[in-house]
């Protein structure tokens, strides 16, 4: 049904009850496709009265106060998780337990249904905590209880909460489940096609009293950094919500809905971060000794409250039976694109003081999930998306921004890998925006998920506190501390994996201050080992060498250029000074070898074969028979 149907069809209902602005009497329906509804004030869906969400339809609804939804029926909105039935996902329902009375509902996972075709579903059977294994066919869908807990106002693993299969969850409040094994190829909207379960993505019909209105989710704080008080949230409406904001407002922020700037002018009550769990896909096991995982963190660092924020992947780790970090993990995880948190998605925020975060429908957009809208649930994104310098095309919202006047955009930053011990890989992202300071901003700066690892990389901005996103303004002369953390010796190697809009500056060095060695990170990578301690006073992050040597050979430096011809599968040195390359070598970005070569001789250009080589990032170094070592970046990908 197209949305002028769907909007006439609105009209005729409502002229049946005049106290809701949207009434579906008993056994009627409303069906929207691939379209958003918009119900300035409340809704009543009497009994056996529903409302189908499908084909990545929302609702949007404009209530300043607390909701006002009521009825016995049924809003109906898909949305699918992406593990297996080892591996969590964060979730926050959309929906609660229909009932006659005014306000949100209470959520249990009794309202998950499997779809059976476009508008009908069946329930889900609830398994015993007893049982370990939920499951996936072509005719049911088993969800185990045992793994259903809630995390509020807590600061210790042990104080996550057993919910089951109670129907207890208040709007708002996250809850962990695992996914599912199996597979169901059913579509149940063809407009859609999408199966069920192809494999570890099962998809769920939440049912249930749609969420609306101002949500009160509770916060508080804890001394020291090391347990820092949090609570799982997520977004609690059947639309898509401006995480922007959220995060902004409830951090003391005065946000303009006209000019998109915002001010700190009042009191957190959360630091501003949203934290995302991130489960290796795809899991292998119960036992929390085996698990990999790791929160990534976002912030609201645009240029406007209606401009995307930063993510910073998680890093994998594994974890101790009493849920704590390991010392040991894989690689940095997935790349996310945060600004538009879909229908669904659970994540956690940290407290800054004792009372409650406000969750607003002025939060609530029309944006369908994707990575170029800026809107993903946990599902992995193509590191290498892009997006034109211009601005966001129509976004229907709440709060009535105008979003065409905004940049979609992200301010200037780069981010930084460092690798430990070839175990696993600490991202850092420096970002540049002069709405910061130098110092610690609230929901501008973010402070590491797990400030307990033994071995770890940050930005000591303030005390004892960590942060993996720093966001200040932008200074050619600036100095940004960084920090290495090690309890073993440890190989540390640092290199910058990513740059983001950044052209203000040519170069970027980690300067050592014990030797006063500048290491090009840009173009090549760090390494060294150090002792066990914390370094906090010791390396920055700067834009320009002003080591004494500087100058003596900048003019042969400069002379050397290196092109990779993804089409031929080899790379070109253009050595127009006729230096003789004794040494040649091309690393990858975790610092290991992949081509050697000696003696290449004096020709104007030179050329290396990379046809064995891997799509991504390559750094290359050169070094001539009188000593002169060029360090240079290529990327390999081929279409």
């Amino acid at each position: 049904m197209i949305m002028k149907k769907t909007l006439f069809y609105l009209l005729l209902l409502l002229s049946l009850d005049l106290t809701a602005q949207m009434y579906v009497s008993p056994s009627s329906f409303v069906y929207v496709n691939d379209a958003y509804v918009y119900v300035k004030q409340d809704m009543n869906l009497d009994n056996n009265g529903n409302f189908y969400l499908r084909n990545k339809s929302q609702l949007l609804q404009g209530n300043v106060g607390s909701s006002l939804n009521s009825g016995l029926g049924n809003l109906s909105v898909f949305q699918e998780g992406t593990s297996n039935n080892f591996g969590y996902n964060y979730w926050c329902s959309p929906v609660g337990v229909p009932a006659a009375s005014v306000g949100n509902s209470t959520f249990g996972i009794t309202r998950l249904f499997r779809p059976t075709d476009v508008v009908n579903s069946s329930a889900a059977t609830i398994l015993p905590s007893s049982s370990l294994n939920g499951t996936s066919t072509g005719s049911s869908l088993s969800i185990a209880s045992r793994w259903i807990y809630k995390f509020v106002q807590s600061n210790q693993y042990s104080q996550w909460a057993y919910v089951g299969n109670a129907s207890t969850l208040a709007a708002g409040e996250g809850f962990t489940m695992k996914g599912v094994s199996g597979s169901d190829n059913v579509v149940a909207d063809a407009n859609e096609g999408v199966a069920n379960n192809p494999g570890n993505n099962q998809r769920y019909d939440f049912r249930g009293k749609p969420n609306e209105g101002t949500i009160n989710i509770p916060v508080g704080t804890t001394p020291g950094p090391d347990y820092p008080n949090r609570t799982l949230t997520g977004n609690p409406y059947p639309s898509a919500i401006n995480l922007n904001l959220f995060l902004l407002e409830n951090s003391g922020y005065t946000v303009n809905y006209t000019t998109g700037s915002y001010t700190l002018t009042g009191a957190a009550v959360i630091n501003g971060n949203a934290y995302f769990w991130e489960h290796e896909k795809p899991a292998t096991s119960h036992y929390v000794s085996q698990y990999i995982g790791g929160y990534g963190v976002y912030v609201a660092n645009g240029a406007t409250a209606f401009s995307p924020g930063t993510y910073t992947s998680a890093t994998w780790n594994t974890y101790n039976a009493n849920g704590t970090p390991n010392s040991t993990g894989s690689s940095t995880a997935s790349v996310y694109k945060r600004m538009f948190t879909p229908i669904g998605q659970g994540f956690q925020v940290q407290g800054a003081a004792n009372g409650n975060a406000q969750m607003k429908n002025a939060y609530r957009t029309f944006v369908k999930e994707g990575v170029a809208s800026n809107s993903q649930f946990d599902r992995n994104a193509n590191k290498n998306s892009s997006f034109s310098n211009t601005n966001w095309e129509e976004i229907p919202n709440v709060a009535n921004v105008d979003y065409t006047q905004f940049s979609k955009e992200q301010v200037p930053q780069f981010k930084i890998h460092t690798i430990m011990n070839d175990q696993y890989t600490r991202e850092t992202v420096i970002a540049f925006n002069d709405n910061a300071t130098d110092g610690y901003d609230l929901a501008l700066d973010a402070v590491t998920p797990e400030s307990n690892l033994p071995r770890d990389v940050f930005f000591p901005l303030e005390n004892n506190l960590q942060f993996v996103i720093s966001t200040l303004p932008f200074d050619i002369d600036k100095k940004m501390p960084l920090a290495f953390k090690a309890d073993i010796n440890t190989v540390f190697k640092v290199a910058v994996n990513e740059l983001i809009n950044f052209n203000m500056a040519q170069d970027i060095y980690l300067h050592d201050k014990q030797t006063d060695e500048y290491f090009d990170i840009k173009n090549s990578f760090f390494s060294i080992t150090l002792a066990p301690g914390l370094y906090k006073d010791r390396f920055e992050i700067t834009f320009k060498n002003n080591s004494s040597s500087l100058g003596i050979n900048d003019e042969e430096l400069n002379s050397f250029s290196v092109y990779q011809n993804n089409d031929a599968q080899n790379l070109t040195i253009f050595n127009p000074l006729f230096k003789d390359v004794k040494d040649f070598s091309m690393y990858d970005v975790t610092g290991k070898k992949v081509i050697s070569k000696m003696n290449l001789g004096n020709s104007e250009q030179i050329q290396v074969s990379t046809s064995g080589l891997s799509d991504g990032v390559y750094f290359v170094k050169l070094v001539t028979q009188d000593n002169l070592q060029v360090d240079k970046k290529v990327s390999i990908f081929r279409k």
